[in-house]
């Protein structure tokens, strides 16, 4: 059964987020609050929870998979960004975007896309995701939690735990949780493309 945290969406308890770091860090996979929505996360390089998230949200290995971290300066060591690009996200960030760009050797390769070696990158706008991210003091491995049959994420907690109980390890609840998915700008190309309509506008892409 999944672990249930419930923290202050303010000021969340530092030894909550330390229970759900260790978590992560023994190789567990956890639900947990964005500013968009629900999320499902791991440690990179978490081979088993990749394949936990690839079977709760049916995803085949085409996926691009997000790296959530806690600052716009962490990203050059995971994604490579020219000018334009950087300027681009760093005007966005923090926020309900997600951005779809080439990989570093510094992201495991089962994270990328297989064929164009690209990755999401994601910076929320979120305090109880930022306080997990700098107990980690490592980026996250994210997924929507967009489950099979679904328009829309969850956004209950006790909800995603009855769900999926047996299939995470922890359920954080903070209580508020954005109601859409990122907004997904693949930034690989010449110009920016909206790969996925949500949260964030798409007006500054377009």
């Amino acid at each position: 059964m999944a672990r249930y945290f419930d923290v202050h969406p303010v000021n969340p308890q530092p030894r909550s987020m330390g229970q759900v770091g260790q978590i992560l860090r023994d190789g567990g996979l956890i639900a947990y609050p964005t500013d968009s929505s629900y999320a499902l996360g791991a440690m990179p390089g978490n081979a088993s929870g990749i394949d936990r998230i690839r079977a709760i949200r049916q995803l085949d290995d085409k996926h691009n998979f997000t790296l959530v971290v806690d600052e716009f300066a962490k990203l050059g060591q995971y994604v490579e960004m020219d000018n334009w690009v950087f300027r681009t996200v760093k005007a966005a960030t923090p926020g309900p975007y997600t951005f779809i760009l080439k990989a570093t050797r510094e992201v495991p390769k089962m994270m990328q896309h297989p064929k164009k070696r690209t990755v999401g990158v994601r910076i929320p706008a979120h305090t109880t995701a930022l306080a997990l991210l700098a107990e980690l003091d490592s980026p996250m491995l994210s997924s929507t939690l967009l489950l099979p049959g679904h328009d829309v994420p969850p956004t209950d907690g006790w909800e995603i735990k009855g769900l999926l109980d047996h299939q995470v390890d922890a359920v954080v609840d903070s209580g508020d949780c954005g109601l859409d998915p990122t907004t997904v700008v693949d930034l690989t190309g010449d110009e920016p493309v909206i790969a996925r309509l949500g949260a964030g506008d798409p007006s500054p892409f377009q």
